[in-house]
């Protein structure tokens, strides 16, 4: 049996983490060579995760969602599997993949040896935020510090170490008013999650549109 590895592509410069979308393909099924199978939302693009060699998909590291870094270890191809051979294994794997995220998370934060080092996305938030090195947990691999270990301890309260200059960006969230109730008739409504793209540009308008001076200049002549 010869088994191939199946990894997150490299990503863009100053991005750290991306989201898994969908497999197109499921454990024990078969899988062509070059064929995609799954897609990756980073903050700036989506990218397509080919696979590297013909065989059954084997093993699902890391499921629908889940969030991921580059040259990180997603699945598993038996290159001289077949197809159904390991349709047994999906509801295991399913299971053991969660349980092992947060031991992996947990011991790269407290032994790597990587611990405490930011990574480049992270450095520059904490350096906006004026974190001192240090004064964030990493989560990521061997411990690294991540952007998602600074926006939360940035959300916790962590207390930076150099003067607050005012930028005119919102410190506190405002009061949601509730929406009047609309009748949609027959028409069904739905909810999804904002997507990593999407949750990016909305927080760079609102940033623009508090940090920016927007008014309107007339000449007469």
């Amino acid at each position: 049996m010869a088994i191939v590895e199946v990894k997150v592509p490299q990503l863009s410069e100053s991005v750290a983490e991306a989201t898994m979308l969908q497999w197109k393909k499921k454990v024990g099924e078969a899988v062509a060579a070059d064929e995609i199978l799954i897609e990756i939302e980073t903050d700036k693009v989506v990218l397509e995760v080919p696979a590297p060699s013909a065989g059954v998909m084997s093993e699902i590291l890391v499921a629908d969602g889940g969030t991921v870094t580059a040259e990180q270890l997603i699945a598993r191809i038996d290159t001289e599997g077949k197809a159904g051979a390991a349709a047994a294994a999906p509801a295991a794997a399913a299971v053991a993949a969660p349980a092992a995220a947060p031991v992996a998370a947990a011991a790269a934060a407290t032994g790597g040896s990587m611990a405490g080092v930011a990574m480049p996305a992270a450095a520059k938030l904490m350096a906006d935020n004026s974190l001192a090195a240090g004064s964030v947990a990493g989560s990521g691999k061997d411990g690294r510090v991540t952007k998602g270990d600074v926006l939360s301890a940035v959300a916790g309260g962590v207390k930076s170490t150099a003067a607050v200059i005012p930028t005119g960006v919102p410190t506190k969230a405002l009061p949601q008013v509730s929406a009047p109730a609309v009748n949609l008739g027959d028409r069904p409504e739905q909810r999804v999650p904002m997507t990593r793209l999407r949750a990016r540009v909305a927080e760079r308008l609102l940033q623009s549109q508090s940090t920016n001076a927007i008014l309107t200049t007339f000449n007469e002549i």
